[in-house]
């Protein structure tokens, strides 16, 4: 099982005090050279004028932009403690011990535009930067990251099942291959709400289910699935349960069904269907 997560729009910095990142301690090393030149860019933009519009940010966010000139410094701490979203509030990432621990370093991963994937445990800085950027020096980063993630990945991807809970600018740089020598089973994730016998694409139910998702499948008692059938078989333990509670009106919502689509005829993808209601 191989889990691919998006990073929090919004990062949480690190304590002062502490060390800073160590690029080649990071997971996949052979990633440092283009982290290291993506670092350069990222500074160069920020101290530059416009940096908020090159960066695809609002002016009110200049703070952050600005901290990205000093990134090679400043205090890094586990990415569990960084990306603090909707997302891993409910997967609960830093809160895993043992067995559960050993599993998420081995297979989760979260897709960056600075450091291309990190692991839970890697010490990242806070820093803002989108997948989605076109970064002056480096290009399209989802252009640029992708030979390279594929490189670092397709190895421990294959043969295995890929749970994709990843928005479409992070897909884009990285997608299993699903036929030849290092095929995995790819499987994206998406969440739909019943309410009076119609399904609707929910969004930020979304990103807690997705945590939910992933919080389950690690802490789970058993092997972890290695295909689409067995993650759908993992997943439905949830059927029935309450997973999580509306914002705004305090009413939770609970998982009545998971359902796995046939794979794709042009990417090979199969679709995780989540029922919330």
């Amino acid at each position: 099982m191989l889990i691919c997560l998006p990073p929090s729009e919004g990062k949480t910095p690190a304590p002062d005090g502490g060390t800073p990142v160590d690029l080649q301690a990071l997971t996949a090393p052979e990633l440092s050279s283009q982290r290291e030149a993506v670092l350069d860019a990222l500074a160069a933009v920020s101290s530059g004028p416009g940096a908020t519009e090159a960066l695809k940010v609002g002016t009110t966010l200049a703070d952050e932009v600005a901290r990205n000139t000093t990134l090679r410094t400043a205090p890094a701490a586990a990415a569990t403690d960084v990306y603090t979203g909707v997302l891993y509030t409910a997967a609960g990432l830093g809160d895993l011990t043992g067995q559960a621990r050993a599993l998420a370093t081995d297979s989760v991963r979260t897709f960056s535009g600075l450091w291309g994937m990190v692991a839970p445990g890697d010490r990242i800085p806070a820093y803002r930067l989108s997948m989605s950027v076109d970064l002056p020096g480096v290009g399209k980063l989802a252009t640029a990251w992708r030979p390279r993630l594929a490189r670092a990945l397709e190895k421990r991807a294959a043969g295995d099942v890929v749970v994709d809970c990843r928005s479409a600018a992070y897909l884009a740089a990285w997608k299993p291959a699903t036929t030849g020598e290092q095929a995995a089973e790819w499987v994206t994730v998406r969440v739909v709400r019943e309410a009076d016998g119609r399904r609707t694409v929910v969004s930020h139910n979304a990103k807690h289910t997705r945590g939910v998702l992933t919080g389950h499948l690690l802490r789970r008692t058993g092997p972890p699935p290695s295909s689409a059938d067995e993650l759908l078989t993992a997943v439905r333990e949830l059927d029935g349960e309450v997973i999580g509670t509306e914002v705004g009106t305090g009413l939770s919502y609970r998982m009545i069904e998971a359902t796995l689509g046939e794979p794709s005829a042009r990417s090979g993808s199969r679709v995780l269907e989540l029922v919330i209601s």
